[in-house]
């Protein structure tokens, strides 16, 4: 329904049962069926646990679609809303929406509460009755929901039904009493096809039809009939169009019946115009007199004739007259409303703040003048003496159409390119050009001067040469701009192809990666990286080296010499011991092979070794084969030839 809403995309809303139906069936497929009691609580807690918060997650689902789908009335644009209130009351509107929320949040209550119980499910049958309990609230909550269910599957299948009309566009509205001749008006405009029909009111609703005029696009807007009453009094097929006539930014076209024989007099008529004359404000109005075959303004009484003139004395409403049996003045009505309502919009955005905006990103640009010297227009003498072309003149010069269809028409006639051309000779025209003359190419004489010209650059070739112009020219300039961009260019190539290699060769190594924290480090490595951070490594050597009283120095000392003497060479050649264990790091590829044939060969076995898993068992890329025709898990079982269907 135009550019706010789409109203027939709004999702089917289903019964309560149904609702019901859907989500518990979803409940069954989605989530797992199988639970033992040997299982441990804590999975048997998550098992119920699962199927709670997935059937409020399905409801939450469903409820959220209907919510957003169906339109909200303070957020739409006005002219929806009332005409949503006068179809289907804003009231119960709102009150159904209101209900379906309140419902979504008691069913998320429910869920948490039996999830929270759920933690505490001693048994698996404890666990199941909380599932059930769960449930089955919900699913009581959605049976209260019968009604407001129903009454917005009946709203969705009527808003899918209306029009759509966009408010914003250029329209034309018709109004006015019932069987006054509108829905002919509109059939005579557009493709639409009301239906029309000698009594009143037949048409109950708004329709919709669309025209072009002046390479833009309108809509044209057929209301029901109004009577001349109180508002409070009109039905809702009336209010209608007192909606659109109260929103819609539209050219407004009164019909009014003269001859009365749409059933109301020309009093009436002239009463209903000045009852709802304040919805015309800031709209461009016409008063379309129909059916003027049968009688015209001129034939009106007196009374009649002034109660009439009074209705278009302020100036603002503009008379059309035409009749839709014998298509009179239908166009010029039509052009008239169009033109008025083009008017109006422009004048309405030159009044509007949006105007200054645009006028602030243009600008005219205007030469300025070059010296004082006049400069005034300069036409050729042939182009103002000209004659000007009269297709009915006998007289006048034959142009190119004339003469095609003289030779015979398209298809048959030629266009004669040579007639123009501009030789010394008239007769030259259509004389044959050869390509080759003599041996020579015709293309390379047709200047008369070419031979003197030709001799005139030889010499000057000549006294170049002489001159060494040539010989200069051969010569570059060795601080060129483009010699020292391709010094940088061959450098940048020469860098990258030294990268390459190098990372190459770091790839290449058939060995371990060993990790940093393994990898030697120095002491002059170690001291350096504690200077960095400001420790003083001697004074934290020192601190962790030193002995406490009772330490195996002292102890060392209180011995006699010859006990101290053996313990420390004990100490020196367990050191020697632990130095001699520390093996170096060797390349394990080359371990127990002699020569590089055996080396090549380990690498193709190496090879073979690693190739990657054939994970679908093919013999090669183009294997087709299907081995088991009839998988055993796929084609055996104890279910029976009946329906799958367990609902």
């Amino acid at each position: 329904m135009g550019s706010y809403y789409n109203f027939k995309k709004v999702q089917v809303v289903p019964k309560a049962m149904d609702f019901i139906d859907i989500v518990l069936s979803k409940i069954q497929r989605k989530t797992p069926t199988v639970v033992h009691p040997n299982y441990q609580i804590s999975r048997i807690r998550q098992f119920y646990m699962k199927k709670v918060k997935f059937g409020q997650d399905c409801f939450d689902e469903k409820l959220d679609q209907i919510l957003t789908d169906f339109p909200k009335l303070d957020e739409i644009h006005p002219f929806y809303a009332d005409l949503m209130n006068v179809l289907y009351d804003r009231d119960h509107y709102k009150l159904a929406l209101g209900q379906i929320a309140t419902c979504k949040h008691l069913i998320d209550s429910v869920a948490k509460d039996y999830a929270r119980l759920l933690k505490f499910g001693d048994s698996l049958f404890r666990c199941k009755q909380l599932k059930k309990a769960a449930l089955g609230r919900m699913c009581t909550i959605m049976k209260r929901q019968k009604d407001s269910l129903a009454y917005l599957e009946q709203v969705r299948q009527h808003l899918a039904r209306l029009p759509s009309i966009d408010p914003n566009t250029r329209t034309l509205l018709v109004c006015g009493y019932p069987n006054v001749g509108k829905s002919s008006f509109m059939n005579k405009l557009t493709r639409a096809e009301v239906e029309v029909q000698p009594y009143a009111f037949t048409t109950k609703s708004l329709f919709v039809g669309h025209m072009d005029y002046k390479n833009l696009r309108w809509q044209v807007i057929d209301t029901p009939g109004i009577l001349d009453h109180p508002l409070e009094q009109r039905n809702t097929i009336e209010m209608q169009s007192i909606t659109a006539l109260a929103h819609l930014r539209a050219a407004v076209l009164f019909f009014i019946d003269l001859s009365e024989q749409c059933g109301y007099t020309v009093a009436a008529q002239c009463n209903l115009f000045e009852s709802i004359k304040p919805l015309f404000s800031n709209k461009p109005t016409l008063l379309v007199v129909n059916k003027i075959d049968s009688m015209r303004i001129q034939d009106l009484s007196g009374p009649e004739r002034a109660r009439f003139d009074a209705l278009v004395a302020d100036g603002d409403v503009t008379v059309c007259e035409m009749s839709t049996y014998t298509d009179e003045g239908v166009m010029e009505t039509k052009k008239s409303a169009c033109d008025k309502l083009l008017a109006s919009r422009v004048e309405q955005k030159l009044r509007g703040t949006k105007i200054n905006d645009v006028l602030q990103k243009l600008h005219l640009a205007e030469p300025l003048a070059r010296d004082e010297k006049p400069r005034p227009h300069a036409i050729p003498e042939a182009a103002a003496n000209r004659i000007k072309l009269e297709k009915s003149d006998p007289n006048r010069r034959k142009l190119e159409v004339d003469l095609e269809v003289e030779g015979g028409g398209a298809g048959v006639y030629n266009v004669d390119l040579k007639k123009l051309y501009q030789l010394k000779e008239h007769e030259w025209k259509y004389d044959k050009i050869p390509e080759i003359m003599d041996g020579k190419n015709v293309a390379d004489f047709f200047d008369e001067d070419i031979e003197s010209r030709l001799e005139e650059l030889e010499r000057e070739e000549e006294r170049l040469e002489r001159e060494g112009f040539y010989d200069d020219a051969e010569v570059e300039m060795e601080d060129s701009d483009e010699e020292a961009l391709m010094e940088a260019a061959k450098e940048v190539e020469k860098k990258k192809q030294l990268l390459m290699r190098e990372s190459w060769l770091k790839k290449s190594k058939n060995r371990a990666i060993m990790p940093a924290k393994f990898k030697k480090r120095s002491p002059a490595d170690m001291a350096n990286a504690f200077a960095e951070r400001g420790m003083d490594v001697e004074e934290r050597s020192r601190s962790l080296v030193r002995k406490r009283d009772r330490s195996e120095s002292r102890a060392a000392l209180s011995r006699e010499p010859s006990q101290a003497l053996s313990l420390a060479r004990e100490q020196s050649l367990a050191a020697k011991r632990h130095k001699s264990s520390v093996s170096v790091t060797r390349d394990r590829s080359t371990m127990g092979i002699k020569n590089a044939a055996q080396k090549t060969e380990s690498e193709k076995v190496l090879h073979f070794a690693q190739r990657p898993r054939n994970m679908m068992a093919k013999a090669s890329e183009s294997d087709r084969r299907i081995l088991t025709k009839m998988p055993k898990h796929l084609f055996s079982g104890k279910r029976g030839s009946g329906s799958a269907s367990h609902r």
